[in-house]
């Protein structure tokens, strides 16, 4: 039943008094406005991030308002005494709230923002992620400019502001079998199978893993490709990638493919502009492929027949505000919903995408070993046995020889690559004897010396400045530090003394640079901040592998994995000199990326968490908050469930460990209660944790607390 602004929710969540608001009849009284003859009944959601608000109300419409009100607009309502805004969701013929209703106050704009399919999209994205509608959309369209939607509604004939209307583009793309599929596609196993049926009008899914992160055998040219085909086939695209450097790079690829018009950019970085009139361009059709970064996910593309989301292991993908939807996920829902294609793609594989493949609902797109050894750069190791038995002192050096004749030769052919583990100079520290990391006695955060003074200047902690001169390893009760894992900048001044008179070059921070020349010059970079060269890079050193595999989190070697991946693929095939040297311990991730066997790895991951019963092999709910407040939530969630016979699997309630110094608004004694369920019971289990966190809010009978799913930094 849908809620007038009247009336509380039958539940008895709602929080809005009769009392409060002044209403009218559903139909006109002496002085009251004409409500319209024709479904006079709007459906609305308030923007509002309580999650008792979370549903429709029920408003008059006014028929002066009649032909502007249309599912899908911007409109502004009385709330509580309050002027809210809204989307008109539908328009019915009778209310079943059972009292007078108020009417729209105004129409913002007669565009139709929200198309059905997108309404249809937010509403299971919200229900998956247990959150509200509402903020949701707050993600899926983009701010109004007013002034384009003037210019947007000025270009069409009367009467057809509503997007589902509007002529198609002038320019009808080719239909199925009349383009030549690439021959890139060819260098992978089930690939040509996927783009031929994609072409057809098919809607396959697939998880890619490309060799080449440059060139023109690169990802971007592949996913270029794939957006064609859907396009060639009389249908629209969406492609989904973390940065704005990936965002050029595919933009560049589809540009030399597809018709200039018939590509639209979505990312809130060119600013709200550009990004607005590219969002009113897909509503109209003019433009069928949609490109941009995570909120893209919801761009209104027209008869839609891919979706794709490139590296999706990638946290950028995941919305940083509530309900923290990851990227990935909304485009697997859409593509369900939509019947629309589907493709992973990375060059490494996550262990969502390989759930995908064992399940069956996808298929695997790789290449067979042969083309792996030709196409890849050959990969050296400093911990194994042959390199140990020429440099005994390889295990602690910060650049082995190897590293360093691998840097001396590769300089003579081109650019080479060092990739480190963090930005900035000063360096963490850590136990000499058993490096485990140096932790402040005080709060527990990480000792650091500042400069370029090295360990023997006085450790003192990056969180609250305490100095550290009597530290001692808690661990072993070693008393001697060393570097943990030095900076970029701190890198980049040691590599310009070891080769004098050679280009040093750093991307890292607020400078990233997203393309580098072919010249002789030594590159480092941070992980995920490493530039392109242009043909390639002659060699790479990945420095401080143990550091990040050490890293206090469930998905540390999953994610070294795929910045080794990332950072490798940029480097040219062995047969072209180029060489990859990691230093890090022999473990199965440094084994991964010796063979180039990214599906192996993420197969052996997800196995260990299936028989762990860790996410992805189940789902994930964390709640963080004061005590009171997630104790009595995770108590109202698990008895509400066990009386519907389910059972959840908890953990907690923990104390938070804080990524830094506290704060006014982050108390120290905030704890975590995680709730594990499998997938079979996640629509049950989803829709009590929204419905027991909406009574909560109305009832104001705790503190704030943060519900969470999925959330792949909790564990």
């Amino acid at each position: 039943m849908a809620d007038s602004p009247l009336q509380p929710s039958p539940d008895g969540s709602g929080a809005v008094q009769p009392s409060l608001l002044q209403g009218f009849p559903a139909t006109p009284r002496p002085g009251g406005p004409q409500l319209a003859r024709h479904l006079p009944v709007a459906k609305v959601l308030v923007e509002s991030s309580l999650p008792h608000l979370d549903r429709l109300f029920d408003y008059g419409v006014p028929e002066a308002l009649d032909e502007s009100a249309m599912p899908g607009v911007r409109v502004k309502v009385k709330f509580n005494g309050q002027d809210l805004s809204g989307f008109l969701m539908e328009r019915v013929a009778e209310s079943d709230a059972g009292h007078t209703l108020v009417p729209l106050a105004k129409v913002v704009s007669p565009v139709a923002v929200l198309t059905p399919a997108v309404r249809e999209l937010v509403a299971a994205v919200a229900a998956r992620c247990a959150g509200t509608v509402s903020d949701v959309l707050r993600v899926a369209v983009p701010p109004r400019v007013a002034k384009l939607e003037k210019e947007f509604t000025a270009g069409l004939p009367a009467g057809t502001a509503d997007p589902g209307r509007v002529p198609e583009s002038p320019e009808t793309p080719p239909g199925p079998g009349q383009e030549t599929l690439p021959v890139s596609w060819a260098l992978y196993r089930n690939g040509p199978t996927f783009l031929h049926h994609l072409a057809g009008g098919g809607s396959p899914r697939a998880v890619l893993n490309p060799l080449q992160g440059y060139g023109t055998g690169g990802w971007p040219q592949l996913l270029a490709e794939a957006a064609a085909a859907a396009y060639a086939s009389g249908r629209g695209a969406l492609v989904v990638v973390p940065d704005y450097r990936d965002l050029d790079r595919l933009e560049k690829a589809l540009q030399a493919l597809l018709p200039e018009d018939a590509v639209a950019r979505l990312t809130a970085d060119d600013g709200p502009t550009p990004r607005y009139r590219n969002f009113l361009r897909l509503l109209a059709g003019t433009a069928r492929v949609a490109i941009g970064t995570r909120s893209a996910a919801f761009a209104p593309v027209k008869d839609l027949g891919l979706v794709a989301c490139w590296d999706d292991g990638d946290d950028l993908h995941i919305e940083q505000r509530a309900p923290y939807a990851h990227a990935r996920d909304v485009l697997l829902l859409r593509a369900g919903q939509e019947g629309a294609a589907c493709l992973l793609a990375g060059h490494s594989r996550s262990t969502e995408a390989q759930r995908l493949v064992e399940a069956g609902w996808a298929i695997a797109v790789d290449a067979g070993r042969p083309d792996v050894r030709r196409t890849v750069p050959r990969i050296v190791n400093t911990a194994d046995s042959f390199e140990q038995e020429r440099d005994p002192l390889a295990r602690i050096a910060r650049l082995p020889g190897a590293a360093w004749r691998a840097a001396k030769e590769g300089l003579e052919h081109g650019p080479v690559l060092v990739q480190v583990a963090r930005a900035g100079y000063a360096p963490s520290l850590a136990c000499e004897t058993c490096r485990e990391p140096a932790r402040c006695g005080t709060c527990q955060g990480p000792l650091a010396v500042a400069g370029a003074s090295g360990t023997s200047a006085m450790p003192q902690c990056r969180w609250c400045s305490t100095p550290a001169p009597d530290w001692h390893c808690v661990h072993c009760g070693g008393r001697r530090l060393r570097k943990g894992a030095t900076g970029v900048i701190r890198t980049a001044e040691e590599l310009g003394r070891a080769f004098p008179g050679k280009t040093v070059i750093t991307s890292s921070g607020d400078q990233v640079k997203a393309e580098v020349g072919a010249g002789k010059a030594l590159v480092v970079a941070t992980v995920g901040a490493e530039p392109v060269a242009t043909g390639g890079y002659a060699a790479a050193l990945l420095l401080d592998g143990d550091s990040l595999l050490r890293r206090e989190t469930l998905r540390a070697g999953e994610d070294t994995v795929r910045r080794w991946f990332n950072a490798a693929a940029l480097v040219r095939p062995a047969a072209d000199g180029g060489l990859v040297v990691v230093t890090a311990a022999d473990t199965a991730a440094v084994g991964a990326l010796l063979r180039w066997d990214p599906a192996g790895y993420a197969e052996r991951e997800l196995s260990l968490r299936v028989e762990l019963q860790l996410p992805p092999a189940v789902r994930l709910a964390s709640v963080t908050g004061p005590r009171a407040a997630v104790e009595q939530y995770a108590g109202a969630v698990t008895a509400e469930l066990a009386a519907g016979g389910i059972t959840l699997r908890t953990a907690g309630p923990a104390p938070v460990v804080l990524n830094g110094p506290p704060t006014p608004r982050r108390s120290v004694e905030d704890v975590r209660t995680l709730l594990f369920f499998p997938y079979a019971q996640a629509a049950a289990v989803t829709r009590v944790l929204r419905v027991t966190r909406a009574a909560a809010a109305a009832k104001r009978s705790t503190e704030p607390f943060q519900l969470r799913l999925d959330g792949v930094d909790v564990l």
